[in-house]
């Protein structure tokens, strides 16, 4: 009696050895190889993993990492996917692990510390051999502190926890928001207001420092009445400019917190027929490549997701490998764009009426 209804005993998982064979190459040569080890060449990697789909050959990454101690997986955890900032480092990483042979686990947090405990104790479950983390926002350090010590590697992206001694990559973000408010005072502009103003991370922080050190070096005195706290999203961007306008504060430009925010603000100066550029600045931060999509084009601060994910990735693995190794930061210097979204203002330029 078998298995099979149709009396076929059933198929045996096929094995290494004849992934090898049917390529030609040691059984050796096909486990680096299908486990993209930089030894083997492309040409010959390519020819054996060409072997491996035509048997139907599924890597025993259980078995292999009985043998290893590895379980070549990785966790990526952020706040919001949705974000274009955070899905472009996302998939750099992706690709960075990749091609260093790990699979990645994935988990979207929505800003929730909770949901974040969550899926560290998941991925903790499913012995990842790191974690990289943007934490949501009121994030309790202990919770980090917690894996560190237990010995799996962790590095944080784009948001930092300054109260932990661990790998961190992220941009000059109160360097960026300074440059950026520099540039709108350079216009003539006096009442500048910034939205999404948001203390709870330390990107938040870094920016609104880096918002008040511009207008503190030109003798204004930051007015809080101008600084407009919530989520960096399009909709609170609309809402932001709506009570501004409301609050007639006399606002003639806008540093927003990021470039989402900013085209939400663009949108709510329209929706009270104002234009963008003309009768309202509006400034960004993270030059998204939709700002130079919008009319007008968004002037904004930014650094290389590409290198922030690549960095991240390098830390990683360089913890992978040297577990004691003393605590690295990176921090990517960021440029400024200016576009048409920026202009100066019309009463510096021509005086009053």
């Amino acid at each position: 009696m078998t298995d099979d209804p149709a009396g076929k005993p059933p198929r045996q998982r096929v094995r290494l050895l004849e992934v090898a064979e049917e390529a030609g190459v040691s059984r050796a040569a096909a486990s680096l190889a299908l486990r993209h080890h930089p030894s083997i060449p492309a040409a010959t990697r390519q020819r054996i993993e060409a072997a491996a789909r035509k048997l139907g050959y599924v890597y025993n990454r259980g078995a292999a990492s009985l043998r290893t101690a590895s379980t070549h997986t990785v966790g990526i955890i952020v706040h919001d996917v949705t974000n274009p900032y955070f899905a472009e480092i996302v998939a750099t990483i992706q690709d960075e692990m990749s091609a260093s042979g790990r699979v990645v686990l994935f988990g979207n947090t929505q800003e929730s510390p909770e949901r974040q405990r969550e899926f560290i104790d998941t991925f903790r479950e499913y012995n990842v051999d790191g974690i990289v983390l943007c934490p949501a926002a009121g994030t309790d350090p202990e919770d980090i502190r917690t894996v560190h010590r237990s010995g799996l590697p962790v590095v944080l992206f784009s948001r930092d926890l300054p109260e932990l001694s661990v790998d961190y990559v992220g941009g000059a973000n109160r360097d960026g928001m300074r440059l950026i408010t520099e540039h709108l005072v350079a216009l003539g502009h006096r009442r500048i207001a910034m939205i999404g103003v948001n203390e709870t991370i330390a990107t938040g922080r870094d920016r609104l420092r880096g918002y008040e050190d511009a207008l503190l070096a030109a003798g204004i005195e930051p007015d809080p009445a101008l600084m407009v706290t919530g989520p960096a999203t399009r909709m609170f961007g609309m809402e932001a400019m709506s009570r501004l306008m409301e609050r007639d504060v006399g606002i003639t430009a806008v540093a927003a917190f990021n470039d989402v925010l900013a085209f939400g603000a663009m949108l709510g100066l329209r929706q009270r027929g104002l234009e963008p550029g003309i009768d309202v600045s509006v400034t960004g931060f993270d030059d998204l490549t939709e700002a130079r999509m919008w009319s007008p084009q968004l002037t904004t601060v930014g650094f290389s997701r590409e290198a922030l994910g690549q960095g991240a990735a390098s830390l990683l693995r360089r913890r992978i490998a040297a577990p004691d190794a003393p605590p690295q930061r990176i921090v990517i210097d960021t440029t400024l764009t200016i576009r048409a979204s920026s202009q100066f203002l019309r009463e510096a330029v021509t005086g009053p009426a």
